[in-house]
């Protein structure tokens, strides 16, 4: 039972998800991205990550763009036990939500590049993993299954059900730093290469605390409890032991029950642990290094582009309060000075721009995450059914010299399976779209602001032996940005 429930605990404690993106990327760099998320085929500073090739196609000087970013997420889990009928804070029933709230108040980046002649030197800064903070206020139902079960499991002991408090709280940043060059081959072709390195800071905590066990004589305290049972099993020993003894019984009785009484001797030895509940905590550092390749070509009215991000292999160094090895290895993931693999997955960007006039353009673009070709902590990649894919359109005008408004939308899509799907670690089929404004204070400055919303589809998981549980996953996604961009 130590094991199932630390195993539990910590099986959660995983990375808060992206933003927009695949499962372990952010691909929202800039607030142009949240105008219009279509720009894999834009020639614009936001090019820095999202198109390098293209920047080279700007004018000479100094370009520098500065982001603000803040996101606000929920994350919901309706979970279905039978074992949740018996906590006291559920009125009776089976079914209970567990809302996570994850916050990301600061999301910086910086792009910059000084282009002369054919030559672009670029440099981003940017948060292109994790992002904020996730918080899970009431816990989680993998938490409250198991204090369910352990009361279950004491019935016969005379529980009648339980109380709990569950937390659990995740922060993860992975900052990205990428420099390289772009050259222009030609007046309409140009290339681009260049390295990316990514330092990952993350925190994780969990706990299960004030946990009692409900009897017909009120809550117990689940150490109280354990005692009582304990000392209860040990009369009842040495009665029939005494039972024997005075010929009450024959020796057969007396062994199947002293077999009975030892069992369960046993299993309230193994809860012991958790008469002051679960109190872990982890931290992790990491840091990878990746090449990254672009290619952009102009023709008449059209521009055409393609982005390659090799995959930045990661191993997370944790420092944790769990000392001790497991053959659990959901347990051994946050185990102290553990080593988790992390890879953020190769990514293909391909994208195109038609000017159909001066004014107006039209976007469309590609993302394919290369996720089952990464190395995760467990081989969790191979719980999924294949990699994601992006698809991607917006359209830009500008309503005068200084002013220009675009809109967009982004289809997300993942190749999901209930294997790969648990309590925190979980992402959603969606769509998006973003809209916003730009307008050029002087020659120089343009100040940039926007909105991005993710909608979300459900994601259903019911196992199929008895008793019958389930789980259903969504989320909620919304940004805002506001960012300037030098032209010196």
């Amino acid at each position: 039972m130590k094991r199932k429930v630390i195993s539990l605990v910590v099986f959660t404690m995983t990375s808060v998800s992206a933003l927009a993106g695949g499962i372990l990327t952010n691909t929202n760099q800039s607030v142009l991205f949240l105008k219009n998320p279509a720009r894999d085929g834009a020639i614009g500073l936001d090019g820095v990550y999202i198109n390098p090739a293209g920047v080279a196609f700007m004018p000479e000087g100094l370009h520098l763009a500065f982001n603000w970013q803040y996101a606000h997420q929920t994350r919901t889990v309706t979970s279905t036990n039978p074992v949740f009928a018996l906590g006291r804070k559920n009125g009776g029933l089976s079914t209970k939500q567990f809302e996570g709230v994850a916050d990301a108040p600061i999301i910086p980046s910086l792009q910059a590049a000084y282009n002369k002649g054919p030559w672009s030197i670029q440099f981003n800064f940017s948060i292109p993993g994790g992002g904020g903070k996730c918080e899970f206020a009431d816990g989680l139902g993998s938490f409250e299954s198991v204090v369910g079960s352990i009361a279950t499991a004491l019935q016969p002991l005379g529980a009648t059900g339980y109380d709990m408090d569950g937390y659990m709280h995740g922060r993860q940043y992975y900052y990205g730093f990428q420099l390289g060059a772009a050259y222009k081959i030609n007046p309409n072709l140009s290339i681009y290469g260049g390295l990316r390195l990514l330092y990952g800071d993350a925190t994780y905590k969990a706990k299960i605390s004030n946990i009692q066990v409900l009897t017909q004589a009120g809550a117990v305290d689940f150490g109280s409890f354990l005692d009582a049972a304990s000392n209860s099993i040990n009369q009842q020993i040495e009665q029939g032991r005494q039972a024997l003894q005075a010929g009450l019984i024959t020796p057969e009785q007396a062994q199947a029950a002293m077999a009975e009484a030892e069992g369960a001797q046993q299993k309230l030895s193994a809860l012991q642990i958790y008469r002051n509940g679960v109190n872990l905590q982890c931290d992790q550092t990491g840091l990878g290094i990746a090449p990254v390749l672009g290619i952009d070509y102009r023709f008449g009215q059209f521009n055409i582009a393609a982005k390659y991000e090799f995959k930045t292999q990661m191993k997370m160094k944790n420092k944790s309060t769990l000392n001790e090895a497991s053959e659990i290895p959901a347990v051994n993931k946050f185990r102290d000075g553990e080593k988790v693999d992390e890879d953020s997955p190769a990514l293909l960007t391909v994208g195109g721009q038609w000017s159909i006039t001066d004014a107006v353009r039209l976007n469309v673009g590609y993302h394919h995450f290369y996720d089952t070709n990464v190395k995760w902590y467990g081989d969790t990649q191979k719980n999924l059914d294949g990699d994601t894919n992006e698809y991607l359109a917006g359209a830009e005008w500008d309503i005068n010299d200084r002013l220009n408004v675009s809109a967009g939308g982004q289809l997300t899509r993942y190749q999901l399976t209930d294997a790969y799907m648990n309590d925190m670690s979980f992402v959603v089929n969606s769509y998006s779209f973003g809209f916003g404004i730009s307008y050029k204070v002087t020659d120089k400055v343009t100040v940039n602001a926007a909105y991005f919303q993710t909608n979300y589809t459900d994601y259903d998981k019911v196992t199929q032996a008895e008793p019958r549980i389930s789980d259903s996953f969504t989320r909620t996604n919304r940004v805002l940005g506001v960012g300037v961009q030098l032209d010196l």
